[in-house]
């Protein structure tokens, strides 16, 4: 049984019966074109698994015929190889960027062009299996979504968890809504398990950018007792509570004042794990909190768990699909991410801003007089200090932050929810790093400096992605100009 149907097209008899012959030999069902005409009239008689594309035919141009490719629905998702006589590095970044999936030189290997092809095909078929699965879950969200339509205020609270969230988002907007419905100055998710001595803050409405913060639950006796007992626990007043009477004479002793009134800790899981509770707040000037308050919040959290739960069955999909696909988001050289990853992710990023309203701050980095590395110690000395400075950068950020080379001696540094003054700080200590560093010890070592420019969003004049590059590269050459080894924004 053949292992896949590939349609060869090529205007050259010879390399058309070549491959025909070592694919046929590999177990491959085989349909020939010798140009434009030929190819589409083949795809509309029968479809292919995997495509192999000359760049250039009489009357076709390789590059236009991929694009048309791409951009029609019925073959879009088809692996298309190009196949030419010229230097892949003239051709690698023109095609790879409209959807190329591997590059064959001419003339080929037949051993080797039957690897690529099969190798193509599996990645093809595991990718079709994970979208398949990541649409049943998000047919199962969907239905999740429409049973909780029968309660009208619930709805409207988990209007915006939908689509591709992640549990992280998710637990933000949910902690944001509850908070806003029952007008609450502070609600927090707090992620432990009962027994815990320590919780950690997934989101806080009052404090969007405290993430993943350590707090001691001895000091939290409501919520203590929710996890023990998953159930919800409502103290309508701190200062008259019975589980607050120790803390109460701890606070009288050390003089400690207490801006809050009464708190809900409302107990939730995931399948028949507990996960942690959502803390609710208000402080001595408004409103006690009810039992009605909390019937209204724990209806609201219980709907939402089922969400979280298929959120993270989507996120875990995703993850395994990011796996495949990891070697065309990165850097051959450095391991960083590449350009084109980096443009997908700041994408991602800016929109993260204007969802919040926070800021994201870009660093680009250029390496001064790099040349001068390649030109006395040799290009292999080159590429070595390349990935030095590429380990350093991606060692020096957070978890949240992104490491991209953005092309030659260049890397961009994104920087998540850092105002200008907090980047521009961290770029200097960067800066101040590569000048003290002596690199590529194996080759005699060097000292290199950098250049870096900074630039924020939001701004007056920072609209997309593109203008976000174009201010930090303003920056960047305002650091050259004024000598190099310098942070500019």
């Amino acid at each position: 049984m053949p292992s896949g149907r590939v349609l060869v097209a090529d205007d050259d008899p010879v390399v058309l019966a070549s491959m025909a012959t070592a694919l046929r030999d590999a177990g491959f069902e085989v349909a020939l074109a010798d140009g434009r005409e030929a190819l589409f009239r083949s795809l509309d008689t029968a479809p292919a698994d995997l495509l192999l594309l000359d760049m250039a035919m009489p009357g076709a141009d390789g590059v236009a015929v991929l694009k048309q490719l791409k951009g029609d629905r019925r073959w879009s998702d088809m692996p298309v190889m190009m196949v030419s006589s010229l230097s892949p590095d003239d051709l690698t970044e023109m095609t790879f960027g409209l959807g190329a999936a591997d590059f064959i030189r001419k003339p080929f290997r037949p051993r080797e062009l039957v690897a690529r092809v099969q190798a193509q095909l599996r990645l093809h078929r595991m990718l079709s299996s994970t979208r398949r699965a990541l649409a049943s879950v998000e047919e199962e969200l969907t239905r999740a979504r429409e049973e909780a339509e029968s309660r009208r205020k619930v709805v409207d609270i988990l209007h915006e968890v939908t689509g591709d969230l992640s549990s992280d988002e998710i637990y933000h907007i949910l902690a944001r809504r509850v908070a806003r419905a029952l007008s609450l100055s502070r609600c927090s998710v707090i992620l432990a398990n009962p027994g815990d001595t320590v919780g950690i803050v997934a989101t806080a409405f009052d404090n969007p950018a405290l993430r993943n913060f350590e707090i001691h639950l001895d000091r939290y006796p409501e919520i203590r007792s929710a996890l023990e007992h998953g159930h919800p626990v409502l103290v309508e007043d701190l200062q008259s509570n019975p589980l607050y009477a120790d803390i109460r004479r701890e606070w009288l002793s050390n003089g400690t004042q207490v801006p809050v009134r009464s708190v809900i800790a409302l107990p939730f899981s995931l399948g028949l794990k507990q996960a942690g509770v959502f803390f609710l707040r208000r402080l001595v000037d408004e409103p006690p909190l009810t039992n009605e308050d909390v019937e209204f919040a724990d209806a609201v959290v219980k709907a939402a768990v089922a969400a979280i739960h298929r959120a993270q069955l989507i996120e875990t999909t995703k993850a395994d699909n990011a796996r495949l696909e990891v070697l065309a988001h990165t850097d051959p050289l450095t391991q960083v991410l590449n350009r084109r990853a980096l443009t997908t992710r700041l994408a991602s990023e800016l929109e993260r801003a204007r969802r919040y309203e926070s800021v994201i701050t870009l660093l680009m980095v250029d390496l001064d007089h790099f040349k001068r590395v390649n030109d006395t110690m040799g290009h292999l000395a080159g590429d070595d200090l390349l990935r030095e400075i590429a380990h350093m950068l991606a060692e020096s950020i957070r978890s949240v932050d992104v490491v991209a080379r953005y092309g030659g001696e260049e890397f961009v540094v994104v920087l998540p929810e850092t105002p200008r003054a907090g980047a521009t700080r961290f770029a200097e200590r960067l800066r101040e790093k590569i000048e003290g560093t002596v690199f590529i010890p194996a080759h005699g070592g060097t000292s290199v400096t950098a250049s870096i420019g900074v630039a924020t969003f939001p701004a007056p004049d920072i609209h997309s992605v593109d203008d976000l590059f174009a201010r930090a590269d303003e920056a960047l050459y305002r650091a050259k100009a004024d000598g190099r080894n310098k942070v500019c924004t």
